[in-house]
């Protein structure tokens, strides 16, 4: 998981999720700053996803808070999701429709107006090969769906993306585990911070640019196995 965050802040306050007497996320106190991407590293059932949807107000927190741009999300929930976009692990889309003509749909449903030159624009920001604009959806890759799920975002003006498993998409050798040598890499590349997550706590976060690649493997193997 990772969060993009631009101009705005993530802050969690306490946050804390349990159902039926059962902790699926123990207070959780982060910050996520303006121009920071800040990856959320773990295996499955981690609480990386229940963090997303505190925070997207899917489900409501058991204590604490999250704020978006200062918005309390259960208070302002409608404000606070103008802010972001989320961008899911199964980007839904219309298969018989093109990457640039889903893009179109979308952004039209939200009140958007952009010319086809703008529209592939925000696709090649999203790093979709020109080629493939054109080709219907069906016959995209995992992978594929997420970048025009990002250039949805990028078109609707989002200050914050929230990306669930954003790698397993690109992964030829993905597995139900999220936590791969090939995501560490990403995430150094990629993020300006990584949190690691276990069994609801958020165990340690480390600056990127202070690690190697080596560096994080082996301090992400020593919290999985403590």
């Amino acid at each position: 998981m990772a969060y993009h965050v631009q101009n705005i802040m993530l802050v969690a306050s306490g946050l804390s999720k349990s159902y039926a007497g059962k902790v699926a996320l123990h207070p959780l106190n982060l910050r996520i700053e303006p121009g920071e991407i800040f990856c959320l590293l773990g295996a499955n059932g981690a609480g990386k996803t229940t963090t997303i949807n505190l925070f997207l107000n899917f489900i409501a927190p058991t204590a604490g808070k999250a704020t978006i741009g200062g918005l309390d999300v259960t208070k302002e929930p409608l404000a606070s999701k103008r802010l972001l976009a989320y961008i899911p692990e199964q980007v839904m889309l219309y298969k018989n429709l093109t990457g640039l003509e889903n893009l179109e749909y979308f952004t039209s449903l939200a009140g958007g107006r952009h010319t086809a030159s703008e529209l592939a624009g925000f696709l090649d920001e999203a790093g979709l090969a020109r080629a493939d604009a054109g080709k219907r959806v069906g016959a995209y890759s995992k992978g594929m769906r997420q970048k025009v799920g990002i250039a949805i975002a990028i078109a609707k003006g989002a200050r914050a993306l929230l990306l669930d498993e954003p790698t397993s998409g690109l992964d030829p050798k993905a597995s139900n585990e999220f936590m791969a040598t090939y995501d560490l890499f990403r995430a150094k590349e990629t993020g300006t911070r990584v949190g690691i997550m276990k069994q609801g706590h958020l165990m340690a976060t480390y600056t990127t640019s202070e690690l190697g690649h080596s560096d994080l493997e082996r301090i992400y193997l020593e919290h999985m196995h403590e």
